[in-house]
């Protein structure tokens, strides 16, 4: 990796995230199990990273309690969420400690399912890389699972829902 020089100028917080602000993204709660307890958080920013193996790549702010917890467990789900799941993206997004408290999940390989989630992924993590006040997990996808619906989407800070044009 090539080191970006600090005297190199940046854009202003508030610009960056106003224009990234334009994107919308997927929502998903990325959970782990530690000690037979549940812990997980609302991601916005998860991709597809490669098809050869497959893998997925989560982005985590490296204030998170669950970031520590990964960095032990090593593994991860992603639950896609579906456009009627605001409140449970809300719920995950929030700093009270017990975040599953009323959700309706259930183990699968032994990771978190969240249900009528749009999709289902469990991971092992195979990489944790450090980029600014964030860290990526690579994660390698062992097991996927479709469930339908419509997507949840985060734009202009709100959540929503993909309509076709």
């Amino acid at each position: 990796m090539v080191a970006i020089e600090e005297t190199v100028r940046t854009v202003d917080q508030q610009r960056f995230r106003d224009a990234m602000g334009t994107v919308a993204a997927a929502v998903a709660i990325v959970a782990t199990i530690e000690d037979d307890v549940p812990h997980g958080t609302t991601v916005s920013a998860f991709m597809s990273l490669s098809l050869e193996p497959p893998m997925a790549l989560v982005s985590l702010d490296n204030r998170s309690e669950l970031l520590a917890i990964v960095e032990r467990t090593r593994a991860v789900s992603i639950n896609v969420l579906q456009s009627h799941q605001a409140e449970v993206a809300s719920a995950f997004a929030s700093r009270r400690d017990d975040r599953f408290a009323g959700v309706d999940w259930r183990r699968r390989d032994g990771l978190p399912e969240i249900a009528e989630s749009a999709a289902w992924l469990g991971c092992s993590v195979t990489e944790i890389v450090p980029g600014g006040d964030h860290t990526l997990l690579l994660c390698l996808v062992h097991d996927a699972e479709v469930h339908g619906g419509s997507p949840m989407v985060y734009y202009q800070r709100q959540f929503g829902t993909h309509a076709a044009v």
